[in-house]
């Protein structure tokens, strides 16, 4: 039995200030167009019945609500950085509308993170609307709803970040580095997202060079740049990229196997 369509919806393609910049009046931050405004960096995954988030943005309000979610069965993290699990709280009011608790995955390390940082959460008490959800510790590959999830292990700067391959699907934020292991992991995808911050260098994030390099090793056939910041400008630099590479944007959504 062929797998039902699997849909990622980017619902932030920022990097962890944001775009605007709080502060900022260079030319993106007071950009009119609607693709250089950028929310903190995650995204939804959906197949079936099932949404499936990839990290709690600080903006997850904001992207619920944009986006009309009214469920989210899992998360899968990345890493701990406050950027991507600052929206935590916002997840009980999924629980609030489904009744069920939530699992969460996440490397040993994160998992261990998350219950430090947010132990009101984690903790074992009644009452208060707070998350309910289950942590999930994830040390390989595992099946999420039918679908087999491959975590696979990066490099930002000098801290591990997980990306995740699903089925043709690839996505990796925040990383500066793929070890050899994960390069054999994430071959032949048909859509690659993948963190491209900027053009000028930076010593934990790639650069948009570097992620259209990485991108060709790994022979993706579609190629997303994420975790922008203010320094891209979605219309003039697109024109920069190869045929095959583009910018992502807050609400670009893509569906593989629909054929």
């Amino acid at each position: 039995m062929a797998e039902e369509p699997l849909t990622i919806t980017i619902l932030g393609s920022g990097t962890s200030s944001g775009v605007p910049v709080i502060g900022c009046d260079c030319p993106v931050c007071r950009s009119a167009h609607e693709r250089n405004a950028r929310m903190r960096c995650s995204a939804l995954l959906a197949w079936g019945e099932f949404r499936v988030l990839i990290d709690t943005a600080t903006d997850l309000r904001q992207q619920a609500l944009v986006h009309q979610m009214d469920r989210v069965d899992a998360v899968l993290y990345t890493h701990a950085h406050a950027d991507h699990v600052n929206g935590i709280d916002d997840l009980r009011c999924f629980n609030a509308l489904s009744g069920k608790d939530i699992p969460v995955y996440g490397a040993s390390w994160m998992i261990a993170q998350l219950q430090h940082s947010f132990a009101y959460v984690f903790r074992q008490q009644n009452g208060g609307f707070r998350p309910r959800l289950t942590p999930r510790v994830i040390s390989g590959p595992f099946e999420l709803f039918g679908r087999l999830v491959v975590p696979v292990t990066l490099r930002h700067g000098k801290d591990d970040v997980i990306g995740y391959r699903i089925g043709s699907l690839g996505y990796l934020t925040d990383c500066s580095e793929i070890p050899q292991q994960a390069r054999e992991q994430l071959q032949g995808l048909d859509v690659l997202v993948i963190d491209g911050l900027r053009f000028r260098h930076h010593p934990t994030h790639f650069t948009i060079a570097d992620a259209i390099e990485m991108a060709q090793l790994l022979q993706a056939k579609r190629v997303i740049l994420t975790h922008l910041s203010h320094d891209v400008e979605y219309v003039r630099d697109s024109s920069q990229l190869p045929e095959h590479v583009e910018f992502a944007y807050d609400g670009l959504s893509v569906t593989l196997g629909s054929e």
